[in-house]
């Protein structure tokens, strides 16, 4: 298998050390390595991340060689060291202080490597009261006033997934911050730590829903907002074959396409959108013309228009939705379908290269393709793993 893949995307000639975590920093390798960089995951021998597919299955694991190197040997150590002497990003999701007590902190490896880029995902931060403490996603996002208003009216908060923490607010923002990192090392030879948190990243994602709130347009009731499901106008309704329909008709043109729309199948009575007091009804009567037929009967109806009216597809059926299909937003690569690398590139355009491996699949050829010379010795004492 071919390790070291030759890319195309605007990040080639990027050289990135992972020392494998869970979650958003993995999501943010892959993102780096979908760009073109070429990034080494070092391992744990034997695995022991949180497993959220086989591993020939993890698409998180994609593009990139897996070498297998126990961090607490000495040795084992000096061979990350080497590599970060070769690298121009470094990429850790420890609590704070495990890669200072492994010897693989920023002060270690800028002392080998001064334009390093040194990027650390954690959920809490570097410092605070909570840094040292466990958590996950749906901790942090509470913590940072991402949760509290998702949900219903009268309901509780709803969990987005782990979207919004370890994808949005974490792994997106590591990658901004590495990269621009980057570009100032480059410029002036000064390598830095990034400190990548999710809380602080949630809380940026929310500076539009806190202008709002600051300048009286969010109430602090969940469910009774323009964009959270307390506007009739911008919701989801079921169909008739127990499918549902997603209505975003916030401007007054795109309503007016809606009520047009439903106007010339028969729909005629729909409340005043524009008086509040008349939402309960509006939102009944919406509910009620959306049952009255399937899915595709309504998606055939409003796919033509500027309704802002879409059909909400189920996961496993997106990858064959017309549009996606078109634009080849999911791909079938190497036996695995997965999203296609993401932004696209007029000049530099990011290709899929290899597919997940398992921990330590490629340790031999991958820490050889970065000019380490002793790994068959590493392997012989077990310093390095080959799976």
């Amino acid at each position: 298998m071919t390790v070291t893949p030759t890319t195309s995307g605007p990040l080639a000639g990027v050289r990135v050390v992972e020392l494998v975590g869970i979650g958003p920093g993995p999501f943010a390798a892959m993102m780096l390595a979908d760009l073109g960089a070429e990034v080494i995951r070092v391992d744990r021998p034997g695995g022991g991340a949180l497993s959220v597919a086989p591993a020939e299955q993890d698409i998180l694991a994609r593009g990139r060689p897996s070498a297998a190197i126990d961090l607490k040997a000495d040795r084992g150590r000096e061979t990350v060291l080497r590599l970060v002497e070769r690298a121009d990003i470094l990429l850790e999701g420890f609590r704070p202080g495990v890669t200072e007590r492994l010897g693989l902190g920023p002060g270690d490896c800028h002392a080998r490597n001064p334009r390093l880029v040194y990027g650390r995902m954690t959920g809490w931060g570097q410092d605070g009261p909570l840094a040292q403490q466990a958590g996950h996603d749906i901790n942090y996002i509470s913590v940072a006033g991402g949760l509290d208003p998702i949900g219903r009216a009268g309901g509780p908060p709803q969990v987005p997934l782990n979207l919004l923490g370890d994808f949005g607010g974490g792994a997106v923002y590591l990658v901004a911050g590495v990269l621009a990192a980057l570009t100032h090392a480059r410029s002036t030879g000064e390598g830095q730590v990034v400190d990548a948190a999710i809380t602080d990243g949630v809380a940026h994602l929310l500076s539009m829903i806190v202008s709002m709130q600051q300048s009286g347009g969010w109430g602090h009731d969940r469910g009774t907002n323009l964009l959270d499901t307390g506007a009739p106008f911008y919701d989801v309704y079921e169909t008739s074959d127990g499918r549902w329909m997603s209505v975003g008709g916030l401007e007054p043109q795109f309503w007016a396409a809606m009520e047009a729309t439903l106007a010339q199948h028969g729909v005629t009575d729909l409340p005043d959108r524009n008086d509040v007091t008349q939402w309960p009804d509006l939102r009944e009567r919406l509910a009620e013309v959306f049952a009255t037929k399937t899915q595709d009967h309504w998606n055939d109806i409003f796919a033509p228009t500027d309704a802002c009216v879409a059909p909400v597809v189920p996961l496993a059926e997106a990858p064959e939705h017309p549009h996606n299909r078109a634009r080849g937003t999911y791909v079938e690569h190497e036996g695995l379908m997965q999203p296609a690398p993401a932004p696209r590139f007029s000049a530099t355009p990011a290709t899929l290269t290899t597919p997940p491996v398992r921990p330590g699949e490629n340790t031999r050829e991958a820490l050889a393709s970065w000019g380490i010379d002793d790994v068959d010795a590493l392997i012989a004492d077990g310093v390095a793993v080959q799976n």
